[in-house]
């Protein structure tokens, strides 16, 4: 449990002691929150006893009377507002001194307590106020971490970019230099590599697109009655001439139509991306099979193959964003490294759930549980 530091500034040391006494064994719990949050109390009589003690030890809290000896508690909020902006502040006021509170508030107080004030009343103020401190750092939490995620994210694709079409600029003038003679044919390496190149560039950009719609809070899911099978026979179709360019034999195992109500887009990105990786990272004469099960609570997708496999610690890492395993076996093959963080994200959607068993040179077989 983390304490919470709460400091009472008022010139009537009966507040102060009720106030310790209120929330010396009080604790307040949500259950966003990541542990119980507690109070540690100290008190301050005047506003220029707070303000040095805010200027040692910052407090979370502030509970500041508004009418003091010395300096007035709109001095001291005044302080905070300039010097401790983290500071949440709230003012004790009397009833007969509730306009200045309602002023006070709009000068930066988070809210006020009327006096005298009964223990549930300011038991139910705290409350209130921690819900606000936790919420307030985790927000700027979010958007610090949001803003590193959105750097790392343009550096990467950056540098994915700017690598293949720094190649591809590389070959053309080879090319435009007739550096390897006045032949066509002597060029057919380079214009093999740059159609590579291109095509990489392609699939980084329909990731992207992909990912762009998934996290986009504008768009609009077209649920419908999806069959499964024709999804997946569609998915099978489309990679199949990299199959037979690979001699990867691909077999579909499906007893009858599977329907699911689903956004098919969302399905389509699910099947291709597991089938499509099954056959780029399989063996020469390999095989993938694709399996689908349904029972009285949900739909099983499972893609098996026999490729290159991983070892535990690349599994760990592969549904992070432009993750690619990186090895001896893989330094050949082109990817965006979004394709599987895209689908645990479509998965995640639907509260279903993906696991995957491999093992290195013996195959992955992904297994996507979807929940009706």
């Amino acid at each position: 449990m983390r304490n919470l530091k709460v400091l009472v500034v008022d010139d009537e040391p009966g507040i102060c002691s009720g106030v310790k006494r209120i929330l010396g064994k009080f604790t307040v719990s949500y259950p966003f929150m990541d542990e119980d949050r507690g109070f540690d109390v100290y008190e301050a009589y005047t506003g220029e006893d707070a303000i040095e003690s805010i200027k040692g030890d910052p407090p979370d809290i502030v509970l500041l009377d508004n009418k003091l000896p010395g300096i007035q508690g709109t001095d001291v909020l005044d302080y905070i507002n300039k010097n401790h902006r983290d500071i949440v502040v709230m003012i004790i006021t009397s009833y007969a001194s509730l306009e200045l509170a309602v002023k006070a508030t709009e000068k930066g107080a988070y809210d006020f307590i009327p006096k005298p004030f009964t223990p549930q009343e300011l038991k139910s103020s705290m409350e209130k106020v921690t819900k606000h401190l936790f919420l307030k750092v985790m927000t700027k939490r979010l958007n610090k971490e949001g803003k590193e995620v959105r750097f790392q994210f343009l550096s990467v694709l950056s540098h994915e970019l700017k690598s293949p079409l720094n190649a591809v600029e590389g070959y053309l003038k080879i090319m435009q230099e007739r550096q390897a003679g006045e032949n066509i044919s002597d060029y057919d390496q380079i214009i093999e590599r740059s159609l590579q190149r291109i095509n990489g560039m392609r699939t980084l950009i329909m990731d992207l697109l992909d990912l762009t719609k998934i996290q986009s809070d504008e768009k609009e899911k077209q649920f419908e009655n999806v069959n499964l099978l024709d999804i997946t026979n569609n998915a099978i179709e489309t990679v199949s001439p990299y199959a037979i360019q690979k001699d990867v034999k691909i077999n579909l195992h499906a007893k009858d139509d599977i329907n699911f109500y689903a956004d098919p887009n969302d399905m389509e990105i699910v099947l291709n991306n597991l089938i499509s990786n099954a056959v780029k990272y399989n063996y020469k004469a390999g095989k993938v099979d694709v399996y689908l099960e349904k029972d009285a609570e949900q739909i099983t997708i499972k893609v098996s193959d026999t490729g290159i496999g991983m070892n535990q610690e690349e599994t760990s890492k592969l549904f992070n964003e432009f993750v690619r395993i990186k090895n001896e076996k893989t330094k050949n093959i082109t990817g965006s490294g979004l394709g599987l963080s895209i689908v645990k994200k479509v998965i995640d959607i639907y509260d279903g759930d993906i696991q995957i068993d491999s093992e290195p040179d013996k195959g992955s077989t992904f297994t996507v549980t979807l929940p009706f």
